[in-house]
């Protein structure tokens, strides 16, 4: 695994190379529409009711995606890629990340400041023309992340190496600390910034924004999205 380390900082300097170049020089293009609000080409804004343009799966369709598996929303030259830990039987089910009423994902994308407006999980395709992506540790999904042994999410850490290295994001954000922990074989992460690199990219770890991790609540989750936002917004 293309992991770096890099010796620890207690202030944020200003990085220098072809990889922090290409992430300034990402972050300033006009796809980027966080950063001036616009909407970008064929998004639409959401609307209320949003909830209700995606059905919801019965029982047996969430019984019967597990293990199933859903596209990446990924594209070269990403200013952030998100990593969740794996996808919930209701985003298999639909085919959408992040998708089951309650997670805070998208909430906290909206109120850190990567999005204009809140998102609802059947406009993740939009995602790309904001400067962001998604993809998962573990492809397969299952009804809990614990249900993941530590073998899948360290495998997983390697295939997300690959991805990185073929689509090269400026930075890559890791929904959740437990997995990255295991991943990457760092046992004392903590949130935030991380020492090391991934590829040329830059790691960062956020809180799991799932309804189930009550550490955490719909601010404090904006809040952190809102750190990273920051991060990737400063000096290359």
């Amino acid at each position: 695994m293309a992991i770096h380390r890099r010796e620890p900082r207690t202030a944020s300097p200003a990085p220098t190379g072809p990889a922090q170049t290409r992430a300034a020089q990402t972050r300033a293009t006009p796809t980027s529409a966080a950063q001036t609000g616009a909407t970008p080409t064929g998004a639409t804004p959401s609307r209320s009711g949003g909830a209700d343009r995606v059905r919801r799966p019965t029982r047996e369709e969430l019984a019967a995606a597990a293990d199933r598996t859903i596209p990446d929303v990924i594209a070269p030259g990403l200013t952030v890629l998100f990593v969740g830990i794996n996808p919930g039987l209701w985003s298999a089910a639909t085919g959408r990340h992040f998708a089951r009423p309650g997670n805070r994902f998208w909430p906290a994308l909206h109120r850190g400041g990567f999005t204009p407006h809140r998102l609802h999980p059947s406009e993740q395709d939009t995602l790309p023309g904001y400067g962001l992506g998604i993809t998962n540790m573990v492809d397969r999904a299952s009804a809990r992340a614990d249900e993941l042994t530590a073998a899948e999410l360290v495998e997983g850490a390697e295939v997300l190496a690959d991805k990185v290295r073929r689509h090269r994001p400026a930075w890559v954000a890791v929904v959740g600390v437990t997995a990255y922990r295991i991943g990457f074989g760092r046992p004392k992460a903590a949130f935030g910034p991380q020492p090391e690199l991934l590829g040329d990219a830059r790691l960062w770890v956020l809180p799991n924004p799932s309804g189930l991790n009550a550490h955490f609540t719909a601010e404090t989750l904006g809040a952190a999205f809102g750190e990273l936002r920051a991060a990737t917004a400063g000096p290359a």
